[in-house]
């Protein structure tokens, strides 16, 4: 099973590389979050034609997550109980045996800000949700765009980024709560480039100094991680025409063979 993740900014605008990207990679499941769109206008049908069912949970111009998937989604939870918001950043399924958590973490604006409040409240909304879910589930994922890069090896200057948004204090100790809670980064399993990062902003020429952060994540339960063969960012698509200012993050698992 390959499970992936992508922030695509606009399927509206990406769609072309996202199919494609399909097409090529060949994923079981693919995460995608900042859709922008509303679940009206989203385009099943073109991922039905290229073989894909998709779960969507989207609103205009702002957010959006959707699971696109081989083989059907039940057990559906496109709201996150606590997050106390309307905004559409979450989405659960189960698929193929597997729980799959698919977030948009907000983003905080600034330290301190409201926005940033926000964040952390949403946060230990997830945090609570997972408790009970991995209680259930013994093989969940957890993925999507975190908004944090939780050590200095995921941030190309962490002098710079020390105490700013996405690389604050508070930011990482929640994401550490995740893994005390009993989750596993399958991204750090293995041997991994330096400097290995999943967004870089447009300006300044981010991407081609390779001035990023890794944000986007997979995390799952210790009987999923066990199960991993490879993880690893696909940097490609990013250097694309107009592309998203991030780049998908992928995983394959090996699964047992079920008994005839």
């Amino acid at each position: 099973m390959k499970i992936a993740t992508w922030n695509v900014n606009s399927i509206r605008v990406r769609l072309p590389q996202v199919l494609a990207w399909l097409m090529q990679e060949q994923p079981d499941i693919l995460c995608l979050q900042e859709t922008k769109i509303t679940d009206e206008e989203f385009p099943a049908a073109a991922f039905r034609d290229a073989g894909y069912l998709s779960i969507y949970a989207g609103q205009k111009t702002y957010n959006g997550v959707a699971t696109i998937c081989r083989k059907p989604a039940e057990e559906i939870v496109a709201s996150l109980s606590g997050a106390g918001t309307a905004q559409k950043r979450f989405l659960a399924a189960s698929i193929d045996g597997v729980r799959v958590v698919n977030v948009y973490v907000p983003n905080g604006e600034e330290v301190g800000s409201e926005k940033y409040n926000f964040k952390l409240v949403w946060l230990e909304a997830l945090e609570n949700f997972l408790k009970g879910e991995l209680r259930v589930y013994s093989k969940l994922v957890l993925l999507g765009d975190f908004n944090i890069a939780p050590e200095p090896r995921d941030v190309h200057d962490p002098q710079v980024w020390e105490g700013h948004v996405l690389f604050s204090e508070k930011e990482r100790a929640a994401f550490q709560r995740l893994i005390q809670g009993g989750l596993v980064d399958v991204f750090r399993q293995f041997d991994q480039p330096p400097m290995s990062f999943s967004w870089w902003d447009y300006r300044a020429g981010a991407f081609r100094r390779n001035n990023g952060l890794r944000i986007d994540h997979m995390l799952s339960s210790p009987a999923l991680a066990a199960k991993c063969q490879a993880c690893r960012i696909d940097r490609v698509p990013r250097s694309h025409v107009r592309p998203s200012d991030h780049a998908p993050v992928f995983a394959e698992f090996h699964q047992a063979p079920q008994p005839s």
